[in-house]
């Protein structure tokens, strides 16, 4: 992998004031939110709620180190997991329906935000991995300041869900090191049928291709631990491998050959999955060692270790 050495981009933007630029400008938005591409034009400031259900605070459901991310977040200190409630997508299959479509959580002002970012990292994780965080970019980039201020440096990991909009991603130019998007769907129906959202897979093409020109390919220090750069999830979903192979595709030919990619195989039903088949069962082990094999045609490189593991598995050379 890629070798990448220094400082967190935002501390510049804290240093030369732009960030908390940036920070005041996100606030002003919140009065006709357009934060993602539900474009619900309320006023959170007021107090009114669009699809999201969040107000002016972010709602937090938990805040701990996490060792289930991809090998290059977590080394050996854990990714600092930031899990915000609700949710600008809403799949119906979501495997964390209780947070991101019930709202379990507490609201929590820009202070308590930051003091948990720099907690995690006193703890230490290598990074502050800000889960579900499309429809609180606002709050983060008001917290970011007072964290930097009670000494945050680690690397911030924009970890979302691919449905986003350019604005909100130029808000975070320089600020975000890593980010970690979702690429779901392929096709319009199956978001419609199960987001309600046919726009996703162009929100995402262009999202994915806005955050590859911001960080690039992902980079790592000495340790293997990821600094900078785009990693990208693919869960494989039943009967879902031609829109698999689309997606890497789509990564290899117009991103990059290098962009790290999570072929995810933890798929099961959640939530309300059971009222759409086929996504009533479980993925099957041979859907998912095809969609390995689909990665490997597109010419990925880089894909997660666990993944690599379980390809060569299905080759017989493990």
């Amino acid at each position: 992998m890629e070798e990448a050495t220094g400082r967190a981009g935002y501390l510049a933007l804290a240093a030369s004031g732009e960030l908390a630029r940036r920070a005041v400008r996100a606030q002003e938005l919140l009065a006709a939110c357009e934060f993602c591409p539900r474009n619900c034009r309320v006023n959170r400031l007021a107090g009114s709620l669009g699809i999201c259900r969040t107000g002016a605070l972010a709602v937090v459901a938990s805040c701990s180190p996490h060792f289930g991310e991809e090998a290059p977040l977590v080394g050996e200190g854990g990714s600092g997991a930031i899990f915000f409630s609700h949710c600008s997508l809403g799949c119906v299959f979501c495997q964390n329906y209780g947070i991101s479509h019930l709202g379990e959580g507490i609201e929590v002002r820009a202070g308590q935000l930051a003091a948990m970012m720099v907690s995690l990292e006193r703890q230490g994780c290598h990074n502050i991995n800000l889960v579900t965080p499309s429809h609180v970019v606002a709050q983060i980039l008001a917290a970011l300041p007072l964290a930097v201020e009670r000494g945050l440096t680690i690397p911030l990991v924009y970890n979302s869900s691919g449905y986003e909009t350019l604005p909100t991603l130029e808000l975070l130019d320089g600020v975000v090191d890593i980010y970690l998007p979702d690429f779901k769907f392929w096709e319009p129906a199956s978001a419609r049928r199960f987001c309600g959202a046919a726009d996703y897979p162009e929100r995402a093409r262009s999202a994915v291709r806005e955050m590859y020109r911001q960080v690039g390919d992902l980079m790592v220090d000495g340790r293997g631990i990821a600094r900078h750069g785009l990693l990208v999830r693919h869960l494989v979903m039943p009967e879902g491998l031609a829109e698999t192979g689309a997606i890497l595709r789509f990564l290899a030919e117009e991103i990059s050959p290098r962009t790290y990619v999570n072929v995810m195989d933890q798929y099961h039903p959640c939530g309300r999955a059971a009222e759409f088949p086929p996504l009533a069962r479980p993925l099957s082990r041979e859907e998912y060692d095809e969609a390995l094999r689909l990665a490997a045609a597109a010419g990925l490189s880089r894909l997660d270790d666990r993944d690599l593991a379980r390809f060569f598995r299905s080759l017989g050379f493990l």
